[in-house]
């Protein structure tokens, strides 16, 4: 490492200070301290998130264990890291009652967290590194690259920065990636497949997210299912997820309602909007008394809970090129895995490891970037498909048949899906983010040795 009045190897933009871009930020600063410059540049006036609740699998908690995080973000966890990984799952789409399906309990698996996003992204902010400047009310809206090879950026303000290297922490609606794709070139990409992957697809989904204080369904309801487990109420057609969080002082909803024939099409309107306590309780009118009482309090404690249309990408070719990388939401999922931000968490410890690494120079960061993209492509991509393959046809028994003789033993062949699902996406990984990251810098020191052999023929 260098001494602090050396300058820096390079310079690093991330735009994008949500749980991405602060772990990039984290990463690089913990393994390169001074010799990397970053700028992270958020659209916002202030370093917040959207949503409530947050899943953090075992995979990305080995990346809090190596970047010293672990003690800190486990205290803020609803759920003991040491316990089981489970979830209990009920049918309930009975207005007089429904029943347990099945206690999910893994055999292989160890629990991650359960959390409230912002206490999590409170936390990175803290750790954020010296060698790290923030900057706010940043909006990029394209990229540029010169003849030096540097690139230019442009915000929405209209000012403009030069960095060296660019990552894209920046969201579904990621202007990187849409630069990216728009100026790759029809060698690369073929033109007429170029929306296909710079935008995003609504997956005919409506999300209703809210949150409310545990003491209130415990007084009101002590008996509730959702008052101390994650509860997941299943039932034809749409489904809500429930679970404590902040130390198990709120209780996290999150409630989808699908349709599959608008899957694909336009979404007209804003994505995210609040709507009324009506339309939400409308959509679950035929379930069970334990979900709607747990509808009932998110939707009494918010005076307009609120609404998202859920949207993802397209499986990308790519998510590197030249000095330009993607991480995190920039190539979107679906949340039925609760993979998200776990992959953004991983992605963001393998790409940093490989910028801090003391081989990487400017000279060489594609091949350090096209590393990254050999090792977490593929997974992340995996972890898309079966996070889609998780929602109708098994969460919402779309796969149910008409004859009631039937249900049990379809019901029974539905629950060995789902257990499958669950256990085989975290197992798929060869051992996990730190695995990966031994991976990855495997194949740079490879990409580099290779290199020098082509440069020493010619």
């Amino acid at each position: 490492m260098s001494l602090s009045s050396d300058p820096p190897k390079f310079r690093l933009a991330i735009c994008g200070a949500g749980i991405a871009g602060l772990f990039l930020a984290i990463t690089i600063g913990q393994f390169a301290g001074p010799d990397i410059h970053i700028d992270l540049y958020e659209a916002h006036d202030a370093v917040t998130t959207a949503g409530a609740g947050i899943g953090i699998s075992r995979r990305a908690a080995e990346v809090m264990v190596e970047l010293g995080l672990y003690e800190k973000i486990s205290h803020i966890s609803a759920t003991p890291p040491s316990s089981s990984y489970g979830r209990r799952l009920r049918k309930s789409d009975a207005p007089n009652g429904g029943f347990e399906w099945f206690h999910y309990i893994s055999k292989t698996l160890k629990q991650g967290f359960n959390m409230h996003r912002q206490e999590l992204v409170d936390i990175l902010k803290q750790s954020i590194p010296s060698s790290c400047t923030m900057h706010f009310n940043k909006r990029l809206t394209k990229y540029e690259k010169q003849s030096s090879g540097s690139l230019a950026l442009s915000f929405a303000d209209d000012s403009t920065s030069i960095t060296d290297i660019l990552v894209g922490a920046d969201g579904i609606h990621s202007p990187v990636r849409k630069t990216l794709f728009e100026t790759i070139g029809p060698d690369i990409i073929d033109p007429s497949k170029i929306r296909h992957y710079s935008d995003p697809s609504w997956t005919g989904t409506l999300v209703y997210r809210s949150i409310f204080p545990a003491e209130k369904l415990l007084k009101l309801d002590p008996n509730n299912v959702a008052v101390k487990d994650f509860v997941m109420f299943c039932g034809k057609g749409k489904h809500i997820v429930s679970y404590p969080v902040s130390q198990g002082t709120l209780i996290n909803v999150v409630a989808y309602v699908p349709d599959e024939q608008k899957t694909g099409i336009p979404f007209e309107g804003h994505w995210v909007s609040a709507v009324s306590q009506e339309e939400v309780m409308k959509a679950y009118q035929d379930f069970e008394p334990d979900a709607k009482r747990v509808l009932d309090y998110f939707s009494k404690c918010f005076e307009n809970p609120s609404r998202w249309a859920l949207h993802v990408l397209n499986d990308l070719p790519l998510f590197t090129w030249d000095r330009v990388a993607l991480i995190g939401d920039a190539h979107a999922m679906t949340s039925h895995l609760a993979a998200g931000a776990g992959q953004a968490i991983e992605d963001a410890f393998v790409l940093g490891r490989l910028l801090a690494h003391p081989l990487t120079t400017l000279d060489n960061v594609p091949t350090a970037l096209k590393a990254y993209q050999d090792v977490r492509l593929s997974f992340t991509q995996f972890v898309a498909r079966q996070s889609e393959r998780t929602t109708r046809p098994v969460y919402d028994f779309c796969a149910l048949g008409t004859d009631r003789d039937n249900e049990q033993e379809e019901m029974e062949i539905l629950k060995e899906k789902i257990v499958d699902l669950l256990e085989s996406w975290v197992s798929e990984g060869e051992g996990g983010a730190v695995a990966e990251w031994v991976k990855a810098e495997r194949q740079l020191q490879e990409g580099l040795y290779s290199g020098r052999c082509e440069n020493s023929a010619t």
